[in-house]
């Protein structure tokens, strides 16, 4: 049986008025291929179902075609509601900072998490997509993060990016004050995390790192 995994992206597409966000492409594009070259199944689901939105800042003249023409699975999602954890084998979380807004609170995501953690399955997070761990919780109430090694887009990098202002938290922040062991690179280099079946990782360039970490636990 091929293995499956669940992409969850956010469907929030705006910081404020005339400033564009979603789904940062290539964390979504690059994991998925990764997946799908590898014979797996893959789900993508959202909040509210239908169209992820693509952060406009995520596409230049470089990106090339075989990325771009994964923006067809982002057109009609599934809702979250529809999927349930017992159908698949991981769950990953791309970034973009859509994610701050709309992941965080979401109860379902929450239940899924949940349920995929302590099944031993595998929880995997990129960049903002760790924003989507900051509410969920373990059967105990303790967060699922507490205690545990993690990366994410760091303080500093949202700094350079001139939108932590703008934002309704900061992710290294908040991941601290959930009790997370919170482990960072310098800006913009390749890093990543692996706590038993918890792995994330820290911006942008870690998407691959963290699929082939995600690749290496599957088989």
């Amino acid at each position: 049986m091929a293995k499956k995994v669940l992409i969850v992206v956010t469907n929030h597409a705006e910081i404020y008025e005339g400033r564009r966000t979603g789904i940062w492409l290539t964390e979504f594009a690059e994991a998925y291929l990764e997946f799908f070259d590898r014979g797996y199944g893959v789900t993508v689901a959202s909040p509210l179902g239908g169209r992820g939105p693509i952060d406009p800042g995520s596409v230049d003249s470089t990106t090339s075609q075989r990325l771009l023409d994964t923006r067809k699975h982002l057109e009609n999602t599934l809702k979250l509601d529809e999927v349930g954890a017992d159908e698949f084998d991981a769950i990953f979380l791309p970034g973009g900072h859509g994610t701050m807004y709309d992941l965080p609170d979401n109860p379902k995501l929450q239940e899924l998490l949940r349920d995929f953690h302590e099944a031993g399955k595998i929880v995997a997070a990129v960049c903002h997509g760790p924003a989507g761990l900051v509410g969920a919780r373990l059967s105990n109430g303790e967060p699922l993060v507490a205690g545990k090694r993690i990366s994410a887009f760091t303080d500093r990098e949202e700094a350079a990016t001139t939108l932590d202002r703008h934002l309704p938290f900061l992710l290294e922040s908040k991941l601290r004050d959930l009790g997370a062991i919170y482990v960072a690179a310098p800006n913009w280099t390749i890093h990543y995390e692996v706590d038993g079946n918890l792995i994330t990782g820290q911006n942008p360039q870690s998407t691959l790192a963290v699929a082939h970490a995600v690749i290496a636990q599957l088989g």
